[in-house]
């Protein structure tokens, strides 16, 4: 008879501590490299790292509270908390005032750009309604909170429960952990309140604690409201994680809080979500397929910046573009980190520096996966290339010329500490075994390591030549007739069993025979769910005496082995956690110089020059180009800027016209032209190389051929209109919200776009008489124009694009009485022979007092053969005619439509309706036209004052009209 030895090791059920060393494949999954963007669609909260939703896992998601319901004598403050999930910091914004639109409420929800919005039920109306349509217009989630989480007595136990607060490390303390493991009970009270403080700590003296270093992250004891919102804010990230970890109820005890920051608006630039969506400095493209949420960065300013390595460098980075800086010490020593990089001896290193960069994973997403025993594999991986790569960065950093003059590289350089990275990085080498590890999918410790271990390992290597044996044996003991073949197997937790193939005679009424000394276990049946059909025939399980026996002596070897490795990577662990916030600001620091050596490879690939950043509000640009729009055109022609803020109407009425080294410069700049002759690229140049030169909280270089700017604190744009059927808004309504936030916010050192602001707002039926305008776009255009020169000194930089060529009459927008710079772009007319003709382009200079409207507005229409050509350059003076005729015909227009329309504009013009009245009518209608009018003036010329008789006024009526008298 042939007896076989199976032998089936099964994975048993992990329980709590299994759980806190070994991680699934799909957590792994899920806990890929986390990448920062704005976005759809609507995704969950994510811990440290991990996501409760696969597909959520592109984008960085965040959580943000806001409150402003208490209003009494302080009415109309504001106060928030923000939680970034990536560096696991919460921001606070302490109260603050706020104003009836709620700008600050909006500055705030676009700069934070949050998945989730948590406010009071008793906020104001008003500023729940501002929330809502922000969550439904980024497809976010509001959720309005019962009152009694918004009160800032639980806020406070909320805030002072927090681990960072409250937990002192031995360092902190200054003195040495007694040894607890005595089991000894407490002999008096001195006694119990040491054992007390020994496992958890003393609560009180925890909270004395917490309130002690809570000035060190945030003064927020005085700001009621925000700690209301931080209360409300950690209940529900405590909710959400224990809804995650059904085992966990730690509460907000077990969040992990890396620490608290301020959200200090002051120090950077605002930009709302419209400038950064008109200057296109993120620009998110859908998935080809319908059934995929993914996104893609498009062209857009972060797509071409974005050459970091690491996930925490492009996290950065667009945290960094999301807030420019207002610093100019910090802009330039930022600059002179580039500056370091681009030097030609620095090319080779600056290349070492980020090929070592790239090896660095998210080191802080990879410690709090190890604090909760969540890592896997690859994490641990993760730790050790870090850890190589660190020692290679050191290295590397040795080799840069000039780099000790650098603040980002003396930083890092101080942060790495080698030795211990080094060490920690052997440990970990050292102990795990990666190959058995990745076979197992679990965390499996080396050879030699461990005495026990190994014995039980190798126990357990040869336990099949064992279970061979006593198959053997126990086939000789039992009857022939009984089975035709045996098997003895291990089961983790279950123990050594006798595996003995179903009998069809044991299906009948007798059931399984039991052979004495044996005992009835279980009966193993493999099925397909989908088919219901048997895969293979069952099995029956049997314990006996020298089943028992082998229990006994050997034991359950695999969850010995797996308990013992999780203390041994435990231990190890302990020892890692020690040098986790060096490495946390080691990979701080990473993230900035990759962020730094990304805007190098870009400045260096894109010929980008060192803008000389100024105190004086001044921009003064030189060959400056559009960074994006340079990448989709074959040639790009460059054009200089000059602006001075606080140029305007003084109170002497004398508008100062030199500031410093720029002689004849405005605060407002108005641009003319054609339509589609590149007003407004030029427009969003300048904005954008402003904007480069205060990217984040450092800086990038800027495409020109030289550029000294000073300072902007905000951006406003009225460029694109983003229209939606979810707002009950038209689309001029819409441009004049976007006009109105920048005149309620904006100050001297403001900049401000200005496309066509006005247009479309001609009324039906409306026609010009002389030099007065029926067009409102055009009045509001000159209001906010004289509006901001009224501001005089507080006058920002703005720059305007229009078709309004009548406000530059008489007593609009008079060059010669306005402290207004008049630019406009060429164009280049050529007729079929070559010649180049008059465009109708007027300098300032000339007279433009004049009512020669002909002149003016010269009626210039293309014939065959003739073409127009845009130069794409910015010169003085004035363009009066936006050529819309000759555009639509070079776009394709039928040229008739558009000699047509030139026609109708020039009757229309001088004033000449009734020539467009008598072209449809025929001869008979026009002689009637004629007859009546010629009775209409005889009629005006009677006089009827000295006649008493009224059949002599119907005789001479009827005279004039040239009837008889009794018609």
């Amino acid at each position: 008879m042939k007896r076989t030895k199976q032998n089936r090791s099964f994975n048993h059920r992990k329980n709590k501590v299994t759980q806190s060393a070994q991680n699934h494949e799909q957590n792994q999954a899920a806990e890929s490299d986390t990448e920062g963007s704005f976005q759809l669609p609507r995704k969950k909260v994510r811990w440290e790292g991990n996501s409760e939703s696969v597909a959520a896992v592109a984008n960085t998601e965040n959580v943000r509270v806001s409150n402003a319901h208490q209003r009494d004598s302080s009415r109309g403050r504001v106060a928030g908390a923000y939680y970034d999930s990536v560096r696991c910091i919460v921001y606070v914004l302490e109260d603050t005032q706020e104003d009836v639109h709620f700008d600050l409420t909006n500055m705030l929800l676009e700069q934070c750009n949050a998945d989730i919005v948590l406010t009071s039920s008793k906020a104001d109306d008003p500023f729940i309604s501002i929330l809502q349509k922000f969550a439904e217009a980024s497809g976010g989630v509001f959720q309005i909170r019962p009152h009694k989480e918004f009160t800032p007595h639980r806020g406070r136990d909320r805030l002072l429960s927090l681990p960072l607060l409250s937990e002192l490390t031995t360092e902190d303390t200054g003195q040495l952990s007694s040894d607890s493991s005595s089991g000894a009970e407490p002999r008096n009270a001195y006694e119990f309140m040491q054992k007390r403080k020994q496992p958890a700590g003393d609560p009180t003296m925890k909270r004395w604690n917490a309130a002690i270093r809570l000035a060190n992250y945030a003064s927020v004891e005085s700001s009621p409201l925000c700690i209301s919102c931080l209360g409300a804010l950690l209940d529900y990230l405590a909710r959400e994680r224990a809804a995650g970890e059904l085992d966990d109820d730690a509460g907000v005890e077990g969040l992990h809080i890396s620490g608290i920051e301020v959200l200090t608006i002051d120090q950077v630039m605002h930009i709302n979500a419209d400038a950064l969506f008109s200057l296109q400095i993120f620009e998110n493209e859908s998935h080809a397929s319908i059934h995929s949420d993914k996104t893609k960065e498009g062209l857009s300013l972060f797509g071409i910046l974005d050459n970091t390595r690491t996930p925490l460098g492009r996290s950065l980075l667009r945290t960094w573009l999301m807030r420019p800086s207002l610093s100019i010490p910090v802009i330039a020593a930022r600059h002179d980190a580039i500056d370091c990089f681009l030097h030609p001896e620095n090319l080779a290193p600056a290349s070492a520096l980020q090929t070592h960069l790239k090896g660095i994973k998210n080191i802080p997403r990879i410690l709090g996966l190890l604090r909760s025993g969540k890592a896997g594999v690859s994490d641990w991986q993760g730790l050790v290339k870090f850890t190589y790569h660190s020692a290679m960065l050191r290295d590397a950093l040795a080799e840069l010329h000039g780099g000790d003059r650098v603040e980002v590289v003396r930083k890092l350089v101080a942060t790495l500490d080698i030795a211990s990275f080094k060490d920690t990085g052997n440990a970990v080498n050292e102990t795990i075994d990666w190959e058995e590890s990745t076979n197992n999918n679990r965390i499996c410790v080396r050879p030699y390591i461990d005495d026990e271990l190994d014995q039980r390992k190798h126990v357990y290597a040869g336990l099949d030549a064992v279970l061979c044996k006593v198959a053997e044996q126990i086939c000789q003991k039992i009857p022939v007739d009984y089975t035709a073949s045996l098997n003895v197997v291990y089961f983790p937790q279950l123990g050594f069993l006798i595996c003995v193939p179903m009998q069809e005679e044991w299906t009948t009424k007798g059931g399984i025979e039991v052979l004495d000394g044996w005992s009835f276990q279980v009966i193993l049946l493999m099925i397909d769910f989908v088919t219901e059909l048997r895969l293979f025939s069952a099995h029956v399980y049997f314990k006996s005496e020298e089943m028992d026996d082998m229990d006994m002596h050997i034991g359950d070897l695999h969850p010995l082995i797996v308990d013992r490795e999780i203390e041994i990577v435990q231990e190890l662990l302990e020892r890692i956690l020690v040098f986790s916030e060096g490495m946390r600001q080691a990979c701080d620091v990473c993230a900035e110089l990759d962020c730094l050596l990304a805007f190098a490879e870009a400045s260096r690939a894109y010929n980008y020059c060192r803008p000389q950043m100024s105190e004086d509000p001044v921009i003064d640009i030189n060959q400056g180009r559009h960074p994006l729009q340079e990448q989709v055109v074959d040639i790009f022609v460059p054009n200089d800027a000059q602006l001075v803020a606080g140029i305007g109407f003084s109170d002497s009425a004398e508008p100062q016209t030199e500031v410093d080294n720029l002689p004849m410069c405005s605060s407002i700049v108005l641009c003319t032209g054609a339509n589609a002759c590149g007003k407004s690229v030029y427009l969003k140049q300048v904005a954008l190389i402003q904007y480069m030169a205060q990217v984040g909280n450092r800086s990038d270089f800027v495409p020109a051929a030289s550029a000294t700017l000073g300072i902007v604190d905000k951006i406003f744009t009225r460029i694109q209109t983003r229209e939606s059927v979810s707002k009950a808004q038209s689309a001029f309504m819409i441009d004049l919200n976007q006009v109105s936030l920048a005149l309620r916010n904006c100050t001297a050192n403001s900049l401000i776009l200005l496309d066509e602001f006005g247009k479309g707002t001609i009324p039906a039926g409306s026609i010009i008489v002389d030099s007065y305008l029926s067009i409102d776009g055009a009045g509001l255009f000159c209001g906010v124009i004289k509006h901001l020169l009224n501001r005089g000194s507080q006058c920002p930089k703005v720059l305007a694009a229009t078709h309004f060529h009548e406000v530059f009459q008489k007593d609009m927008l008079n060059p010669h009485k306005f402290p207004i710079m008049f630019f406009h772009m060429q164009v280049l007319f050529t007729s079929s022979n070559g010649n180049n003709l008059n465009p109708g382009d007027v300098s300032i200079s000339e007279d433009l007092d004049s009512t020669d409207h002909e002149r003016l507005e010269p009626t210039f229409v293309t014939a065959p053969g003739e073409k127009i050509t845009y130069l794409y350059r910015v010169s003085p003076g004035l363009s009066l005619n936006s050529h819309a005729a000759q555009c639509a015909t070079m776009f394709g227009l039928p040229s008739r439509i558009a000699q047509r329309a030139q026609y109708v504009s020039k009757l229309l013009g001088d004033h000449e309706l009734g020539q467009l009245l008598e072209e449809k009518m025929t001869a008979e209608e026009q002689e009637n036209i004629k007859a009546a009018g010629i009775a209409t003036y005889k009629f005006l010329a009677m006089d009827l004052t000295n006649d008493p008789h009224e059949q002599d006024i119907k005789s001479r009526l009827a005279k004039a009209l040239g009837r008889a008298p009794h018609e």
